[in-house]
């Protein structure tokens, strides 16, 4: 791993919180990822299942964390089943963590090897009546690969047919939404080294240059201070590229007069940043593409004022909707008649804004967290309206990372990087 260790007390924390939530009687297990083939003997980048990560800090495969906080063992209240190491492995893959390490990460004493996990994990259920088993719940989540969780899953539910099955998600979804500090520090960390990629390319970009040399410099910067690379599978999206929402290809020419739309966002010790600007080739917007940019930014500064305790998710969409319309008004994009002949469920601003503003963010560039429960302070969310006119071959999105506080506006965790439309033009004309 490229990232300082983080301080266990996190997870320390995590872990009494998952705890709090847990019917008596019972135990926890989660699983690490698996490493995932391609072809012949070629595997993906490892990536720690975040619950497993979350939990405890280890970030290696072949890991299993077991929580039984009624335990009448008490070391066996919390124990972590590690691949033991040893020094071929050492030689061959790097070193693994050993047991003094395992504690030094995740602040749990009872390491044993995953070999003794069926000896020690009967004595351990024998005492309890439920078990929580983990589950991707995520509402977007495509479950068609079987996962290591999921084959644990159904050998537990084999050899202990008698024990009644709890689900983990929910607690998840619940103590995950809730950021704590050492966390904010984390995703502020991955904002700051987006924010290093994006001074880069912004004195980079000029017509003629290629798509996927953006995603070059960017790549770049974010490596070399300590990233693993993109959060998520970057959009670098030039003219009427940027109206394609997914649009991934980062395959074509910039061209002079038109704007690029930027989707990208650094990692930082598993921790996920999510930002889009959107800039021109020739460091001018031209007026019309000033005029839909400035109306973009308005919808955003506007929104995130609705980011505070209390509020519902779907009140808060359909509250930036009605931004939104009134911009797409004054922009004539869309008009009155428009809107008298909506459908309820497609309003006509959908017509140039179809996506969500929000979504949380954490550990999972699209986290886990609790839709339909009041917001509160501590949930950390996206924010990001957008317009697309595929007839101007123009798309414009603006996107930050917001924590919301316990009173007034959100803390803008990427509200030192450049946003406004003149502070843009400046950096790129330096």
């Amino acid at each position: 791993m490229k990232y300082d260790r983080i301080d266990k007390e996190l997870f320390i924390m995590n872990r009494k919180n998952f705890v709090s939530e847990m019917d008596q009687s019972s135990l926890a297990v989660f699983n690490s990822n698996d490493i995932f083939p391609i072809s012949a003997d070629s595997t993906m980048p490892f990536q720690q299942h975040r619950d497993i990560l979350f939990l405890s800090g280890v970030d290696q495969e072949e890991s299993v964390l077991v929580i039984s906080p009624g335990s009448k063992n008490k070391a066996h209240r919390e124990v972590l089943f590690l691949k033991e190491t040893s020094k071929q492995i050492a030689v061959w893959e790097g070193a693994k963590l050993n047991k003094e390490n395992a504690f030094e990460t995740s602040g749990i004493k009872t390491v044993y090897w995953l070999d003794q996990f069926d000896r020690i994990f009967k004595q351990i259920i024998s005492e309890v009546d439920h078990v929580y088993l983990n589950s991707n719940e995520h509402l977007r989540a495509d479950t068609t690969v079987q996962t290591r969780e999921d084959r644990f899953v159904n050998k537990m539910r084999a050899d202990y047919p008698a024990h009644s099955v709890r689900r983990s998600a929910p607690i998840m979804h619940r103590i995950r939404s809730r950021k704590l500090p050492i966390e904010i520090d984390l995703m502020q960390k991955a904002c700051d080294i987006t924010k290093s990629g994006i001074e880069r390319i912004l004195g980079f970009v000029k017509p003629g240059v290629w798509e996927y040399e953006i995603e070059a410099e960017l790549i770049h910067e974010f490596i070399r201070n300590r990233s693993r690379g993109f959060a998520y599978t970057p959009i670098i999206a030039s003219g009427a590229n940027a109206c394609v929402l997914h649009y991934i290809e980062n395959n074509a020419l910039c061209n002079a007069g038109d704007v690029i739309l930027l989707d990208v966002g650094a990692e930082y010790a598993n921790y996920a940043s999510d930002l889009t600007r959107s800039v021109p080739v020739s460091g001018r917007f031209t007026d019309r593409q000033r005029a839909v940019y400035n109306a973009v930014l308005h919808v955003k500064k506007e929104a995130e004022k609705l980011l505070v305790p209390g509020t519902m998710m779907d009140d808060y969409h359909k509250e930036v909707g009605k931004l939104m319309e009134s911009e797409l008004l004054k922009l004539k994009l869309i008009d009155k008649i428009d809107i008298k002949n909506q459908r309820a469920d497609w309003p006509a601003y959908k017509k140039y804004f179809m996506h969500g503003t929000s979504h949380f963010i954490g550990l999972d560039t699209h986290d886990v967290g609790l839709w339909n429960e009041p917001i509160e302070a501590g949930m950390a969310f996206t924010c990001e309206p957008g317009i697309y006119i595929p007839e101007e071959r123009l798309g414009i999105r603006l996107e930050d990372d917001l924590v919301v506080q316990k009173k007034g506006s959100p803390l803008n965790l990427m509200g030192s990087i450049p946003i406004e439309a003149d502070e843009i033009e400046t950096l790129m004309n330096e």
